[in-house]
């Protein structure tokens, strides 16, 4: 047996969906995870645990410790467009996004940006994520090369898009040639996994759509991650293109781009097809409520999406999300559930950015819930950070305490996060030093 190390402290997670099983949340008030290079070996009440590890060395921590958060939607080269003023969706690309997205081809440019970026998901309690580079192969080397450094388990791909604007545009025969180097590369390298990556339906040529579904049938292994049904002026465009198929999600699906292993952001404007196709498919919709707010583009229907069996998680889409908060965006989701006269409970908004999450992109094996066999990455939240937040949470429930950091909190909330049982960040350090 390798070297065994134990955290104690109060622990949460939830494994399964509320929605479908009534024994969803796993919780010990005083509990001990007790972690074998890098990975959870037990898991359980200090009392009941304790005694059989008596030996094993224990770091205590105080907060609550729940799973590393699973970002299914962000953008690392648009972080530095956070905020930025006055558009809607494809006004708002060609304004800000593509313009600064062209800077990717410089290779220092996109080192720089990727190691700010992850430090950033890690100050926010982020462990996982499925991330959009650039159409630059270098912005993808840039990302997994630094994401390998930190332990971090991340999903990316070259982005296709040979109808991009100039700057931003390869070609059918640069997409394949680029996109199968990355995957020989990075496929499956210490904790990072491909995604193939058409940007969207329009700035891809038939023959580019075409390409990405023979990628994705050679190389079981990778994800397909896209956008789709995002805003109304996009899904316009889109049906005014595509006259054949029936409606958006099938503009993809004739590609062979539809299946379990498809992640697809927004999902705004589903209709009964699309949401069935996507239940019957097994592919997920990252919802990324902050976006989806800030770009006006409406809000997401979780109801309808429960009803017909949609596979759901949560995603920042920074930068036209506001924030890399996980907790955040759980509010934000709560929020525009509101919206529409449905209630998001708060331990399922936790699922959401958790499990929920890294099922989309399968890897709910690897991380999610803190469960014996899963390695260890969790984020230790401190619901007294801030003194309203100290103040709403004095005498509180648990689910109170959640709601509140959902609703109130930020990243001053993460105390500490941890990869594979080692600290990547904490807070009175900034450094990841001095932890525990």
């Amino acid at each position: 047996m390798g070297k065994l190390r134990a955290f104690r402290g109060e622990i949460l997670s939830v494994g399964e969906d509320p929605l479908q099983a009534g024994d969803a949340v796993e919780y010990q008030a005083d509990g001990l995870l007790v972690v074998e290079q890098g990975v959870i070996v037990a898991r359980g009440d200090h009392a009941d645990l304790a005694p059989h590890f008596a030996d094993v060395p224990v770091t205590s921590l105080g907060g609550l410790i729940v799973p590393g958060f699973v970002d299914a939607h962000i953008h690392y080269p648009q972080m530095d467009r956070i905020a930025s003023h006055g558009e809607q969706l494809l006004d708002w690309l060609e304004r800000h996004i593509f313009p600064a997205e062209t800077a990717f081809a410089d290779r220092d440019h996109a080192d720089e940006v990727a190691q700010a970026f992850l430090a950033e998901l890690l100050r926010h309690g982020t462990t996982s994520a499925l991330v959009f580079p650039t159409v630059h192969e270098g912005s993808v080397d840039a990302l997994f090369q630094a994401a390998l450094a930190r332990n971090m388990r991340l999903a990316s791909g070259k982005v296709l898009m040979d109808l991009g604007p100039e700057g931003l545009r390869d070609t059918v025969e640069t997409a394949r040639a680029q996109t199968e180097s990355l995957i020989a590369r990075w496929a499956g390298r210490g904790r990072l996994s491909y995604a193939i990556t058409p940007r969207f339906a329009l700035t891809s040529s038939d023959e580019q759509l075409a390409l990405a579904g023979e990628l994705l049938a050679a190389h079981p292994e990778v994800l397909l991650h896209t956008h789709l049904a995002e805003n109304r002026h996009e899904c316009a465009a889109v049906a005014a293109r595509f006259t054949q198929a029936a409606d958006y999600l099938d503009v993809y699906d004739r590609f062979g781009l539809v299946s379990d292993r498809s992640v697809f952001a927004h999902g705004i404007h589903l209709s009964e097809r699309m949401g069935t196709r996507l239940a019957q498919s097994g592919a997920g919709i990252a919802v990324c409520p902050s976006s989806n707010l800030f770009l006006g583009s409406g809000f997401f229907h979780f109801g309808e999406a429960d009803r017909l069996g949609v596979k759901l998680g949560l995603g920042t889409d920074v930068g036209a999300g506001t924030s890399f908060s996980m907790l955040y965006t759980q509010g934000q989701a709560y929020q525009a559930a509101l919206a529409r006269e449905e209630r998001l409970d708060p331990f399922r908004a936790l699922y959401l950015a958790t499990t929920g999450s890294a099922r989309l992109l399968h890897i709910a094996d690897k991380v999610g819930a803190l469960a014996v066999g899963q390695e260890a990455d969790f984020v230790v939240l401190d619901s007294a950070a801030t003194p309203l937040l100290a103040r709403r949470c004095a005498g509180a429930s648990l689910a109170e305490r959640l709601f509140a950091m959902q609703i109130l909190g930020d990243d001053r909330v993460v105390r500490q996060t941890w990869i594979m049982g080692e600290c990547a960040w904490d807070k009175d350090s900034a450094k990841g030093a001095n932890c525990g």
